[in-house]
């Protein structure tokens, strides 16, 4: 959960900050609730159910939250580090943007796993960009 990394290491405010802006993303886009049914093999009724507008923003204060607890562990954070998690970002916006129209073996994928498949792709090509711009700047 965004905000339980800040916590722990000692950034309260911003902890608080990504839990309250989770919370409200979550009850706003009803996405505990698409979540459920995912699991119980509803996805169609899970696209129903889940506010897309609310929904979008998760990916990005997620991954935001990730990349600033990484930054945060290190004592001289790698420069571009932020890549991975931006296109990772974007990627599982986009797949989420896309999971109404998704349907693999006559079965709606929904907006919980689809949107997840697309993390690993864009984790991949951020850190290949994130290579490139480093290689780059020597």
């Amino acid at each position: 959960m965004p905000g339980f990394a800040q916590l722990l290491a000692g950034s309260y405010i911003k902890g608080i900050l990504f839990i309250f802006l989770e919370f409200i993303i979550n009850v706003n886009s009803r996405f505990n609730e698409a979540i459920m049914l995912s699991f119980l093999g509803k996805t169609a009724e899970a696209g129903e159910t889940v506010d897309y507008g609310w929904l979008m923003f998760y990916p990005c204060l997620y991954f935001f939250a990730m990349w600033d607890a990484y930054k945060t562990s290190w004592s001289n954070p790698p420069k571009h580090s932020y890549l991975p998690f931006a296109f990772a970002a974007y990627f599982v916006t986009l797949g989420l943007m896309v999971s109404p129209a998704a349907v693999f073996w006559h079965k709606p994928v929904g907006p919980v796993f689809f949107p997840m498949m697309f993390a690993i792709p864009g984790l991949l090509i951020g850190g290949v960009i994130r290579k490139i711009v480093q290689k780059k700047s020597r």
